[in-house]
C-alpha cells in the first residue's frame, strides 16, 4: 500500500496550486522547501525542486531518503511537441533528450546512463501503474533546455516519440529506478515549444499548473485504500 507521496515540480506556482491551503507542516531540508498535507489515507509531501534534471533528481532522492516516500510524482506544466489537441496528459514514459552524443552526423540518442558509444538505443523509463484517470497517456521528454525552437521541437518528437517536452520528468525517472520506487507524472501544456514558449509559458503557468494539480489530485483520490 502507498502511504508516503512525493510531488515534485519545477517552479513554485505549480507546487503552490497542489492542495491550496493545506498543509500540516512546512520545513525547509537540503535547500528545498518541503509542505506536508495529511490526507485520510495518504500523506502527501510536495518540495518545488528548482528547474533542471539535478535539482529533480536530488529532490526525488530527498523525498525517499528523508521521508519515505513510497511513490514519486512529477506534477506541472510542460511544452507541447505534437499537434495533439488535449491540454494535460498522464505520463507513461520518460526519456532523456539530451543524453548521447554529438557527432558529425547530428546528435545521436542513447538510454540515460548508458554507454554513449557504438550502435544507439535509447531507451525510456515506464512509469507505475496508476488509477485510471480519463487523461491521454503520452511519452514525455526530458532535457535540461528550454525549448524555444519548433525545429528543435520537432525532431525531438521525430526521434524520440514524445507528445510533450519538460526538463524534471525522465530525471525523477532514473533517480527511481535507482532506488526501485515507483513513479508518475501528470503535465499540463503551457505552450507549444515554438518561438513564442517564453511568453506562453508565462502567460498560461498558473493555468496549467492548476489543472494539472486538480489531474493530480483526483488521481491520488483514486488510488486504493488500505
Amino acid at each position: 500500500m502507498i502511504r508516503t507521496i512525493g510531488i515534485i515540480t519545477g517552479v513554485d506556482a505549480e507546487a503552490v496550486a497542489l492542495y491550496p491551503g493545506q498543509s500540516a507542516n512546512n520545513e525547509a531540508l537540503h535547500g528545498f522547501m518541503v509542505r506536508q498535507v495529511n490526507l485520510a489515507e495518504h500523506n502527501i509531501v510536495i518540495t518545488c525542486s528548482g528547474i533542471g534534471k539535478v535539482n529533480a533528481a536530488m529532490a526525488a532522492m530527498m523525498l525517499v531518503e528523508h521521508y519515505h516516500a513510497d511513490l514519486l510524482l512529477v506534477v506541472g506544466t510542460a511544452g507541447k511537441l505534437s499537434r495533439r489537441d488535449e491540454a494535460c496528459f498522464q505520463i507513461v514514459e520518460a526519456i532523456q533528450g539530451d543524453y548521447g552524443a554529438s557527432r558529425t552526423s547530428g546528435f545521436v540518442h542513447y538510454s540515460a546512463g548508458a554507454w554513449p558509444i557504438g550502435e544507439a538505443h535509447a531507451e525510456a523509463f515506464h512509469a507505475a501503474h496508476m488509477p485510471e484517470t480519463g487523461l491521454p497517456k503520452v511519452r514525455i521528454i526530458t532535457s535540461d533546455c528550454f525549448v524555444e525552437n519548433a525545429d528543435h521541437g520537432k525532431r525531438l518528437h521525430q526521434a524520440l516519440g514524445g507528445d510533450i517536452v519538460d526538463m524534471e520528468t525522465a530525471a525523477v525517472a532514473q533517480a527511481a529506478a535507482r532506488m526501485d520506487v515507483p513513479w508518475a507524472a501528470i503535465k499540463a501544456t503551457s505552450d507549444n515549444a515554438d518561438g513564442e514558449s517564453s511568453g506562453d509559458f508565462q502567460a498560461n503557468l498558473k493555468r496549467a499548473a492548476r489543472v494539472a494539480a486538480e489531474a493530480t489530485e483526483r488521481m491520488i483520490g483514486s488510488l486504493p485504500r488500505g
